[in-house]
């Protein structure tokens, strides 16, 4: 067997899941990229992805690899740094498995990440935030969880995975009202809720009549939504929206925009 198959192996098990305790996310996003390597580097090699060693993945086929994520998948900068930065962590790891490479290893982390522009972030104003959090039609099941989701994000600033991984039990709507999450890094993070937010929230609840441990903004057969069905949810309501609201028609809505301004602004 090839150094690499057994060595990808242990990164993930040990040092992703047990070690670092990485996110499901963060996990997924790993697998990706070396599905995307390995794929890559039987194309130039020859070689099958079971037969593949360590020294096959030099620096400059890593290189290579880093040009075809952008020309020919037209990745951008970001993606292809986030690329980038996984094949150094497994790297990372393998230098103190396996120290006979330690050449190779040095010269594969010593590829640098790529500098890209910028995009200019703009925040929405109190009108455009209105426009958006009136726009689900509350008169329907699915309006109403919506409103509440958009509500909760706006005054929380939470991330859409952790919107998404939010249960009943995670809202304390007594004395000190807070909604309670995993963040980034496995960090418990506790926000204060608005006496807006406790009302709404209340009513949901009461609605739902949800489990503790059943998903607070619940998708199709009780399941969490997804980050995808996230991002068509404020997509959509973003339309609607702009209808009442123009100015919203000339803003790409994205969630971490939305939701950092309008945490400091509620």
């Amino acid at each position: 067997m090839s150094t690499l198959a057994p060595t990808l192996q242990s990164f993930f098990t040990e040092r992703m899941a047990q070690q670092r305790q990485a996110s499901q996310h963060t996990i997924a996003a790993y697998r990706d990229t070396f599905r995307l390597l390995l794929a890559f580097a039987e194309q130039k090699t020859g070689r099958a992805p079971s037969s593949l060693r360590l020294e096959d993945l030099d620096a400059p086929l890593v290189a290579a690899f880093l040009d075809h994520l952008e020309v020919d998948r037209h990745n951008s900068v970001r993606t292809r740094n986030a690329r980038l930065a996984a094949v150094h962590s497994l790297f990372r790891f393998a230098a103190f498995r396996h120290p006979e490479h330690a050449a190779l290893i040095q010269r594969v982390l010593a590829l640098p990440q790529k500098r890209g522009e910028r995009d200019l972030v703009t925040f929405l104003n109190r009108t455009e935030i209105d426009a958006l959090l009136g726009a689900p039609d509350r008169n329907r099941w699915v309006g109403r969880r919506d409103h509440v989701l958009l509500l909760t994000a706006v005054q929380t600033g939470l991330r859409v995975s952790e919107i998404t991984s939010l249960t009943c039990q995670d809202i304390e709507l007594g004395r000190g009202p807070h909604v309670r999450c995993r963040g980034k890094g496995r960090k418990e993070r506790v926000t204060p809720l608005t006496d807006q937010t406790v009302a709404v929230l209340r009513t949901w609840l009461a609605e739902l009549r949800g489990e503790p441990t059943d998903p607070l903004f619940p998708g199709p057969r009780n399941s969490s939504l997804t980050r995808d069905a996230v991002a068509l949810i404020v997509s959509k309501y973003a339309a609607v929206a702009s209808e009442r609201c123009p100015s919203l028609a000339n803003k790409k809505i994205r969630w971490s925009p939305v939701s950092r301004h309008l945490n400091e602004v509620l």
